[in-house]
């Protein structure tokens, strides 16, 4: 039988996997972050949860934005009771799966927006607001992320043609599962409640208003997150305002996160999200093709033969310059943009000849 501490951390993510990687620090007690306030931070332990910060020579040792805690993290803690005071966290345990964004005031670090995510929900709504284009972004980040995306359309009872709409995703989900759910009916998220059990953790992303915190007060069985309505229009309104991990009663754990303004591109799998581009590309004449006029373009082919859409193709073309973008500073960018405007003459260098040449016919 299990007892309700040993309960707690196996809901908690405690696998016997991040035990043994604890066990080499004596002394320390693990714990997993599950809100970050600035520099503190709340870790949970079977006995209950504590506020943290991160010790003198952890702050001096971190390298990047990216190895500082966040929500979904296991750490070591000097203490797992706040009888003298907030812990200090010593270590960040390896991370499974993490999602990140760009950090604020930076060219090129990152820091955590959720780590150690078993399965993570893209959330997209079936009124105005469904984008397809939104959905392969989203996608491209969760495949890179280490979590398995599954996608889900909510507001089923606002869409008169699901089946329609299922077809146009299934063009996109490559590898993903896709469900449907409304908030309408009690059962109306059963579909998303077998994803979740005891040990794993889940995490939901989308734009504000596609129903996240719905879904997880249902999962919750109690209104715990705000939720607000739409606008007119569609648009969402934020009522997410920071990551929080939450344990399901019925078992598991959940990670709230805000909306698409969270994450951007800086880690995104482009071969996975868009698996068929991928395979089409390998097919083409030449190993640089750009897919534009040359000859032997098997995607150029696949779009005339109606196999591939063009819109399809733009996204998949805008994501990765968007990536490629991410990590260059101002300088570097404008350098790059440069760089594409000659790149038909093979170069600045060889724009400036041919310039040169014209002028001296006239």
């Amino acid at each position: 039988m299990v007892d309700n501490q040993n309960m707690t951390m196996i809901n908690l993510g405690f696998t016997e996997d991040v035990l043994r990687e604890a066990s080499q620090y004596s002394n320390l007690f693990p714990g997993r972050v599950t809100a970050q306030y600035k520099d503190l931070y709340k870790v949970a332990f079977e006995s209950g949860e504590i506020m943290a910060e991160i010790s003198g020579k952890f702050r001096f040792e971190v390298r990047t934005h990216g190895d500082y805690p966040g929500v979904g993290d296991f750490v070591m803690v000097d203490r797992n009771n706040d009888h003298s005071g907030n812990g200090i966290i010593h270590r960040v345990l390896p991370r499974k799966s993490v999602f990140v964004r760009k950090a604020a005031g930076t060219a090129h670090e990152v820091q955590v927006v959720a780590a150690n995510i078993d399965t993570v929900f893209i959330c997209m709504s079936l009124n105005n607001d469904f984008n397809l284009r939104r959905i392969e972004r989203y996608l491209s980040i969760a495949w890179d992320s280490g979590a398995v995306p599954v996608i889900v359309l909510t507001k089923a009872d606002l869409c008169s043609d699901i089946p329609a709409r299922l077809a146009e995703i299934e063009r996109v989900a490559l590898g993903a599962n896709v469900l449907v759910t409304t908030s309408m009916t009690d059962d109306g998220y059963f579909a998303v409640k077998s994803y979740i059990a005891p040990g794993k953790t889940v995490a939901f992303i989308g734009s504000s208003g596609v129903g996240k915190s719905t879904l997880i007060n249902r999962l919750l069985g109690e209104e715990i997150i705000e939720t607000r309505e739409i606008r007119k229009d569609d648009k969402g309104r934020h009522a997410t305002t920071r990551r929080e991990l939450i344990l399901v009663p019925a078992g598991g754990a959940v990670i709230d996160t805000p909306g698409m303004r969270e994450l951007g591109v800086e880690n995104i799998d482009l071969e996975k999200a868009f698996l068929d581009i991928d395979e089409l590309s390998k097919q083409c004449r030449f190993r640089d093709c750009q897919h534009k006029d040359e000859p032997g373009c098997a995607i150029r082919q696949a779009i005339e033969e109606g196999i591939l859409s063009q819109d399809r193709l733009i996204s998949y073309q805008k994501l990765k310059k968007e990536a490629k973008y991410e990590s260059l500073n101002f300088k570097q960018i404008e350098k790059e943009k440069v760089t594409e405007m000659f790149e038909g003459f093979g170069g600045m260098k060889n724009a400036r000849d041919y310039i040169k040449s014209k002028n001296k016919r006239k």
